[in-house]
């Protein structure tokens, strides 16, 4: 409904973790032996292993580790604290704000 398809995990201060609507979806799998669905808890589907960098790490250097690893996500923080999430989906948006950069918008009639 508002589109949000990964939530950070946090134990008290910790940051221990991400649950994403993939993780979602395999718990609802029957063959997976996990608890009935009302009785299922964010600990027992979460990814334990989420992708966290700092806030001042090159935007580069994440997306190519994304890319290398498959990882749809990365916890953001800044001295030590959860400050945001970058998807995949935003680093689309990055990268088609640069080709719009680099060239002009074409109108279909310019293009045929």
């Amino acid at each position: 409904r508002h589109g949000v398809r990964h939530l950070p995990v946090k134990q008290g201060n910790a940051l221990v973790g991400v649950l994403t609507d993939r993780d979602l979806k395999r718990a609802l799998d029957p063959d997976l032996g996990l608890p009935p669905r009302d009785e299922l808890f964010v600990r027992d589907v979460f990814e334990p292993h989420a992708y966290v960098v700092d806030a001042a790490e090159p935007l580069d250097n994440v997306l190519e580790h994304m890319a290398a690893e498959h990882i749809g996500s990365a916890l953001v923080t800044k001295h030590g604290h959860l400050v945001g999430i970058f998807t995949a989906t935003d680093a689309c948006r990055v990268f088609c704000r640069h080709l719009r950069s680099i060239f002009p918008q074409r109108s279909v009639d310019d293009v045929a």
